[in-house]
This record gives C-alpha cells, sequence and structure tokens, in this order.
C-alpha cells in the first residue's frame, strides 16, 4: 500500500523561520501603510522565499498490514486442580488454539501462569501486565485469561487496549467449606488462657445436608485430638492453656464433608510461643558460705524471675544468751511456704542445707509429694549432706538420685561431662569442656578452672552427666514420678563465676539444669523437632538422642503421602537430615514414638482460601476493557471480530477487535521544487513589484 503526504525539511531552524516571518509580515505592512503599490509583490516575494527555507518536499510511504495479536493467559495455580478445572482449561485452550490459528491476519501469544512465589497466590495481574508490554500496544486485539477467576494481583491488571474475556473454570454448583483463625497471639504465658479467634464459613452453593455445625478437632504438639461441635458462620472465641515454653503447634481441623471442592483448607496451624510470665524459684541455704551470694546475684539478675530467699541465719544450737526478742531477725512463713503455697513454685533450690530440726519431717515429706506431682528440686550439696544432717536422712531421699558414702573429696578436680554427658542436652556443647575422665585433652582446648571440694556420691539411680575428683559422679539428673531432681555434689561452683583459674560456664550450666527441670521442649533428651528455614520450604528435621543410633524419620504430607528421611548423626546424640518440602502446607514427622507437627508456610495455602469459581476479582479489570466472562461448563465459546466499542460477548460467542496496524516498508522523500525554481520565483515577483512602483511614480 503506497501513500503521499507533504512534509518540510527545513534549511534552518523553525524558530529562525519563525522571525522571518515576523519580519517579513512587518515589511509587507509598512509597504501597506506608505500606500506602496507593490507591497502585494513585495509579501509574495517573501512568501516564496520562507517556504524555500522552510523545505516543503512529497513524503511518498510504502506500508504492509501487520498481524494483531490475541495473548491467551491459561490460569495452572494450585486451585485449578479442584475437581476438573485442569481438564476444562486443557480442553478450551486446544480449541482457543485452533480457532485464531484460523483466523486471517491474526497471532497467537500464549503465557502459563503457575503458582506465585511464597504463597503470593495467583499473579495473572502481573502476567498480563508482562504479557502486554512484550507486544505493541496497536497490534492487541484482545486478552483471553482461562482461569477461576481467583486472582490475588488484579490491582496489578494493566489498562488494555482491546477487550479481556474471561473463561471461568469450574462449575455454579460448586461448594466448600474452610477453617479461617481470624487473631492468635505469636507468644502466649505457660499456665494462662490464650484466646485464639476462629470463624467456620461455608463458600457457593451449599447443600441443605451440609447443616449448620461443623465436627472441630484441635490437637496441640501432635498430640491426641479433641473434637467440638461448633457453628458454621459464627466467631468462636476458644481459650487454651500452654503446658510448656518454647514452641506449641496447634493444629485445627474440621471433619471432611461429601461434596466439598477440597479439604486442603479444613485445616490451620497456630504456632504459639510458650513463656513463663515469672519464674518462681525458692532458694533455701543452710550453712553460709562464699557461693551463697552467688546463688542470690545469679537469681536476682534475672527481672523474670521471682526469688523467695529461705535462710537459717541462728541455728538452734548456737545459744548466745542474746533474748530472742532483742534479735533483729524476722520469722519465716515456713508453714506457708512448704505446705500451703509450695505447688506456686517452678523450682526449689536447696543451697548446702542440713537437717537440724528447723523444718518437720512433715515438710520434706510434702517436698517429695511436690516433686511426684510435677515439681523440680536442685540441690547443691555441701558437706553436710555427707554427714547425718543430711537430706538423704528426710523423706526427700526417696526421689533424690544418688546417697553420699560419707566422705568429702577435699581436693582440687576439674569437673568433666562424662560420655553420657556429651550427649545430654544439659552438659552438651557447653563451651571450653575438657574431654571425659580417660580420654586425654587437646593442649590447645580451652580449660574449666577448677574445683576445691566433692561430696562422694554412691549407686546413683539418675544419669550421671559430669564428674568430678577421681572419676566420681559430680552431676546426677534423675526423674521422680512427674518431676525432676538434679543433685550437684559439690558447693564450690561460686569458683567458675569468681573466675577462678580462668572460671568456667556457670551461668549457662545452671540455667540449662533450671530449663531441663522444668521440662523444656529445647533440653529434651528424647526429642523430634524441625528447624525451618525463614522464607523457604526447607527445614532440618533433628533427632536428639541418649542411644547410638536413630532410625529414619518419616514425613507425612499434606495430601497423605509419606516420604522416609535418613538421619546422620552430626553431633554427639543429635541426628540431622536436610529436607526440602514440594508445597506450602502442613507436615507431620514421626520416628518411633515421637511424633511432631510443623507448618511450612500457611496450613492452608492463599490459593485455597477462595476456592469457588468467581469474576469478581477482575470484575473492574473486564468492565473497563468492553469484555466478559462466559462460563466453560456451557462450552468453549467461539471467536468473533468486532468492532471498537460494540459489545464484545454473547451467548455462546466472544470478541476480538482488529487493530488494523500497518508497518512502513519504504519511505521517499521529494523536494517539492529545485532550489533555483524558488530563487527565481523570488526575483520575478521583486522585480514586478520594482516595475510596477515604477511606472506609478511615472504617472504621478
Amino acid at each position: 500500500m503506497n501513500g503521499l503526504s507533504l512534509t518540510f525539511v527545513p534549511l534552518l531552524g523553525w524558530p529562525l523561520i519563525s522571525a522571518g516571518a515576523v519580519l517579513a509580515v512587518a515589511l509587507v505592512a509598512l509597504a501597506l501603510w506608505r500606500g506602496l503599490p507593490g507591497w502585494a509583490l513585495r509579501g509574495g516575494a517573501l512568501a516564496v522565499l520562507l517556504a524555500a527555507l522552510a523545505g516543503p518536499a512529497l513524503q511518498r510511504a510504502q506500508t504492509e498490514a501487520l498481524p494483531d495479536i490475541v495473548l491467551l493467559l491459561d490460569d495452572r495455580s494450585a486451585s485449578q486442580t479442584l475437581s476438573d478445572r485442569g481438564a476444562q482449561t486443557d480442553t478450551a485452550v486446544a480449541a482457543l488454539d485452533r480457532q485464531i490459528a484460523a483466523l486471517p491476519n491474526t497471532e497467537l501469544r500464549r503465557v502459563t501462569v503457575p503458582d506465585g512465589a511464597d504463597n503470593s497466590g495467583t499473579r495473572i495481574g502481573a502476567a498480563l501486565a508482562e504479557a502486554l508490554a512484550a507486544e505493541p500496544r496497536a497490534r492487541v486485539a484482545g486478552a483471553i485469561v482461562v482461569s477461576d477467576g481467583q486472582v490475588h494481583d488484579a490491582d496489578l491488571a494493566p489498562d488494555l487496549p482491546a477487550p479481556l474475556q474471561l473463561l471461568l473454570t469450574g462449575h455454579a454448583a460448586d461448594w466448600d467449606r474452610r477453617l479461617l483463625i481470624e487473631t492468635a497471639p505469636a507468644f502466649g504465658i505457660i499456665g494462662e488462657d490464650t484466646a485464639i479467634r476462629l470463624r467456620i464459613e461455608d463458600m457457593g452453593a451449599v447443600p441443605a445436608a451440609a447443616g449448620r455445625s461443623a465436627d472441630l478437632s484441635i490437637a496441640i504438639d501432635g498430640g491426641a485430638p479433641r473434637h467440638y461441635q461448633v457453628t458454621v458462620g459464627k466467631d468462636l472465641e476458644l481459650p487454651l492453656t500452654l503446658e510448656h515454653g518454647g514452641q506449641n503447634v496447634v493444629q485445627f481441623s474440621l471433619a471432611p464433608l461429601e461434596g466439598e471442592l477440597t479439604t486442603r483448607n479444613n485445616d490451620a496451624v497456630v504456632q504459639i510461643n510458650g513463656v513463663r510470665d515469672r519464674l518462681r524459684v525458692l532458694l533455701v541455704s543452710g550453712q553460709p558460705h562464699a557461693g551463697e551470694r552467688t546463688w542470690r546475684n545469679l537469681l536476682k539478675s534475672d527481672a523474670g524471675v521471682d526469688l523467695v530467699h529461705f535462710t537459717i541465719l541462728r541455728p538452734p544450737e548456737k545459744q548466745d544468751g542474746t533474748p530472742v526478742s532483742e534479735l533483729s531477725l524476722i520469722a519465716f512463713p515456713t508453714q506457708e511456704l512448704f505446705i500451703d503455697k509450695i505447688d506456686e513454685f517452678d523450682l526449689i533450690i536447696f543451697d548446702r542445707y542440713g537437717e537440724r530440726g528447723i523444718l518437720p519431717a512433715s515438710y520434706f515429706a510434702n517436698i517429695r509429694r511436690y516433686v511426684e506431682d510435677g515439681g523440680a528440686v536442685l540441690v547443691a550439696a555441701g558437706p553436710e549432706y555427707a554427714t547425718v544432717e543430711s537430706l538423704w536422712q528426710t523423706d526427700l531421699a526417696q526421689v533424690l538420685p544418688a546417697r553420699p558414702t560419707g566422705r568429702v573429696l577435699s581436693e582440687p578436680f576439674v569437673p568433666r561431662p562424662t560420655e553420657l554427658g556429651l550427649r545430654h542436652p544439659v552438659t552438651a556443647g557447653l563451651p571450653g569442656a575438657p574431654a571425659p575422665e580417660g580420654q586425654g585433652d587437646d593442649g590447645e582446648a580451652p580449660h574449666w578452672g577448677r574445683w576445691l571440694r566433692q561430696i562422694e556420691l554412691a549407686n546413683p539411680s539418675g544419669e550421671v552427666v559430669m564428674s568430678g575428683a577421681r572419676g566420681a559422679p559430680l552431676l546426677v539428673l534423675s526423674r521422680a514420678g512427674k518431676g525432676r531432681v538434679a543433685l550437684l555434689a559439690s558447693d564450690q561452683a561460686w569458683l567458675w563465676d569468681r573466675g577462678y583459674e580462668g572460671g568456667g560456664p556457670q551461668l549457662e550450666l545452671l540455667r540449662r539444669i533450671a530449663h531441663w527441670e522444668m521440662k523444656e521442649p529445647e533440653l529434651e533428651e528424647e526429642a523430634l523437632y524441625a528447624e525451618v528455614e525463614p522464607g523457604t520450604l526447607g527445614l532440618t528435621v533433628v533427632r536428639r538422642t541418649m542411644a547410638d543410633s536413630a532410625d529414619p524419620a518419616t514425613v507425612t504430607l499434606p495430601d497423605g503421602a509419606t516420604q522416609e528421611l535418613a538421619l546422620r548423626e552430626t553431633a554427639p546424640g543429635r541426628f540431622t537430615a536436610r529436607w526440602v518440602a514440594p508445597e506450602p502446607g502442613l507436615y507431620r514427622l514421626t520416628q518411633g514414638d515421637l511424633e511432631r507437627v510443623v507448618a511450612l508456610g500457611p496450613a492452608s495455602p492463599r490459593e485455597f482460601e477462595q476456592t469457588i469459581a468467581s469474576a469478581e476479582p477482575l470484575a473492574a479489570v473486564i468492565a473497563a476493557s468492553t469484555g466478559g466472562v462466559t462460563r466453560l461448563e456451557d462450552g468453549v465459546p467461539t471467536i468473533r471480530s468486532v468492532r471498537a466499542g460494540r459489545p464484545s460477548a454473547g451467548r455462546g460467542w466472544i470478541g476480538i477487535t482488529p487493530r488494523l496496524a500497518e508497518a512502513t516498508i519504504d519511505l521517499r522523500v521529494t523536494p517539492l521544487m529545485p532550489a533555483w525554481v524558488w530563487v527565481v520565483l523570488a526575483a520575478l515577483l521583486s522585480v514586478a513589484a520594482w516595475m510596477v512602483e515604477g511606472r506609478g511614480r511615472k504617472r504621478a
């Protein structure tokens, strides 16, 4: 196709030509004002010169028609796997491909939209913007989206130059029930109620058989679930009591119903970090010694510790004749501490306490009962433990893990973890730890400072995790009923705090002992847990055990499939395996009788929050482009060409707008006249003006 048009190729810049035109008009006006008869010819000559400077030329362009482009986006996100949506999409894409290929002068650009990264959902808006940016807007005749309509970035959809047609998968009779967590705290106080607000919603064409109630089960840390009947469509606030510190994984599940689109949104997981409001500690001190203040300073330095310190300043055998009424001492409420409110303490510490008749025998019986019911006792033994005043001579002997032999080993020694202690979480990995007794030391490794006294123990019934002088048990950990007891057979730990011979990890050791006694999950000997890599679907499965080997762990995927993970030992008592999950969701780890629930991303991915096919998210974009919505369950529509501004969708058909775009393949520019012609023409007009004005002067 050829086209002819007038163009200009100026010899000077347009500002100069414009200035010349203004000057020419001024000169012609002056001639007219003075009454010169040749003013018109003078103006014509100036106009010819200005036209010559403007460079008028004839432009001949040869063009060819460009094919129209149709964008076809097929949604392959997770929600498109529900029901028969995938098959509907395949059928529609194949039929549209054939129809567009049969249209004259039309090309197809196909874009497949997968799941968005990081659980961002269906990103059709961004995909449409990228596809449009890659093509000339003047050639885009339409865009067709095959999807369930659940788009999560509709605000990113561009302003289209042609109709947007949505072919909706799914069925009008689809329905689904989902579990929605509205509010859940990130932290909760152990032993106190934590409120979680949730809601159960029905979506779509809900059948009457679904009812208005649902069976909700709640399980904590993969334990046995509890079942409740709850109302659908109503906000529910459930109180939850955390029983241990650290991460608590709370799983909510709805019983599936026949006809639901999916059960992937029937589960929800809340991860709450259990914290203690205040750690209540009862410190019972006996014989005053240098380490007593160390204990007190250690416990008082922690703002989260409520310390009650019971100490004996005037034992019964001390008689100096001073009347009791004149002593500046306060009678301690022993009845209230050891009988009435003993269960309110999280930990009881006996520091060099000797039984000298101050506390009745019934108090020790009550402390034993406190331990068996789940309490924790730490005994820091001094020389008194080896005498007749020993706690071993009280009812506490039934829960203490070792008896004294009666000998006090007064000699320097280096505390060492035992072979068992290298694997036990209380003593494993303590910085600067020397090798166990008999294995020798690496001369370059840092050593702990020595202690100077130890009580010899016999027949330990618990786990000996540290040894001392002559290889004798130094730290023994044991369980008694539901509670736990730790026995430290020395009163010299304060030497580490003072930095004697370099000191040692006193604070970390005592912290671990206390947390182990309070059953913190991170310090359990037999544990299975996962360390999730932030921002990814990767995790490290960790099996901590006192055994020499660990069987493979089993991972149960959200769809019920299972995988086995071989565990390898990466540290004494620690077996690990790294694994990358195929998709976000709720995963269950099992190994032997241990079980753990892990949430990677949300248990119900964003793709399954809204599962009913709907055009609502894209309604504004479709209306702005004069497009339409067609359900594929009614059949694949045919494609027609419609003019811009006319309806582009109807019963059984959708329209595209031909753009009639062209491309220039040849361009020729020819001057309107040669330069000498312009000069001759201007000269003739000037001469004519001179002659006209000359005759006028002669007549005058």
